[in-house]
This record gives C-alpha cells, structure tokens and sequence, in this order.
C-alpha cells in the first residue's frame, strides 16, 4: 500500500519512477521494495518520509474480520550525481548473484540476473533484480549503494556536531511519523505536525501534498 502510494505520488507530480528492486513476503504483500524517483525537487518533498508508517484496518487476511495493527518504515536518500564524489574501493565490495524472484515469467529463477552489494566496513546491503541484465543490476546496486553511503558518512558527521552541542539539542517525536487508520474510522493523522485528513483513500492514492507541505514548513520554522 505505501509503494503504491509513493508511486501514484509520483505519477501525481509527472515524475519518473521505477522499481528497482522488489522483494515479495513469505506469504503475502511485499518484504521490501527499493524505487528510485526522478524529478525536480523530488528529495526535498520526499525526505520527511522516512520513519515507521502505521496501519489500522480490517485485516483481509484474518477470518474473524477482526481490526489489526501493522508497521513499515520508509527511508528515503538522494541520488547522488557526479558532482559528488564517494570513493569506494573495490576491496571493500563483496558482490553476489542470485536469481531474481516474483513475476517475471519464464527469465525468473534461470539466470543469476540479481545482484546484492555489501560494503564491508559499514555492513551496508544493497541489491537490484529490476533488470534482466546482471550488468545493468549491478549498476543499480552501485548506484543505491554509493548514495546510501553518502547519507551514511553526512549521519556520522551530524552525530558528531549533535555530541559536541548535546545541552542544545531539541527533543523531537518518536518515529513512528505517521497513521492511516481504515476503522473504525477513517483518518490519516501525521504525528510530528497534527495534521489530520479524513480522506485516507486518497491519502493512501497519492495525496499527500498537504504532509509534505505541513512538515517542511514545520521545518522551516
């Protein structure tokens, strides 16, 4: 549902978006899913998505119709350019293949097309089987690696001024940032700027202008 939604946001605004990398759950919906967004500003709008979304529905898959409680988080990095350089040494790489998973028909599970990238110094895992190319799918991972690397050194370096002004620092909200609730009524709530929209379908179809709006002039002042 939230792939979904950040999809159709995207179609919303113009902007180019593509699946990357999509794993499926081990008995339904998706276990992770990695899509790239190209569009003007598209980071700046985007990057107070990153957090643990909750959802309050009627679960289709409990027979008892009872309501259920369920989490996923969000993490949003820009894509770096080739104005910034992140040098990353071949021999901190350690590159696997596999055979890609889900739909696909008969390409899927006879090629060892995906790729999983795992830089050793900071243990962090990318992976690509978007493309029926092996070489196009490592290019993929070496691109979403370089960028979350990039994130990963700007986080260190943003603990360390928040370590040396510790007594100035603001106590900001948890992580959960936001709730879409499907019953027994219907609301998304944002918890970091209290906003609410009664609308949760079309929240859920892509709306979500008036969060992002909301939370980047929270932002700004």
């Amino acid at each position: 549902m939230l792939l979904r939604m950040y999809l159709r946001w995207a179609e919303r605004h113009g902007y180019q978006a593509r699946v990357l990398d999509l794993q499926p759950g081990d008995e339904a919906g998706i276990k992770d899913a990695t899509i790239e967004i190209d569009g003007e500003f598209a980071y700046g709008y985007l990057k107070g998505e990153s957090g643990v979304h909750r959802l309050v529905r009627i679960s289709p898959y409990d027979a008892a119709k009872r309501r259920h409680t369920s989490f996923a988080s969000a993490y949003v990095t820009p894509m770096v350019d080739d104005t910034i350089t992140v040098d990353i040494s071949p021999g901190d790489l350690r590159v696997d293949t596999f055979r890609a998973s889900g739909a696909g028909g008969q390409h899927v599970n006879k090629t060892e097309s995906a790729v999983r990238v795992t830089h050793l110094p900071t243990g962090l895992v990318v992976q690509s089987q978007a493309e029926r190319s092996q070489h196009r799918n490592r290019e993929n991972a070496l691109r979403i690696l370089r960028s979350r690397l990039f994130v990963h050194l700007q986080e260190i370096e943003r603990q360390k001024t928040e370590a040396r002004n510790a007594p100035k620092k603001d106590i900001d909200f948890g992580s959960q940032i936001r709730s879409y609730v499907l019953q027994p009524y219907t609301m998304v709530k944002d918890e970091r700027t209290e906003l609410k929209v009664g609308d949760v379908h079309a929240v859920l179809d892509g709306a979500l202008d008036p969060f992002i709006d909301a939370y980047l002039q929270r932002k700004e002042t």
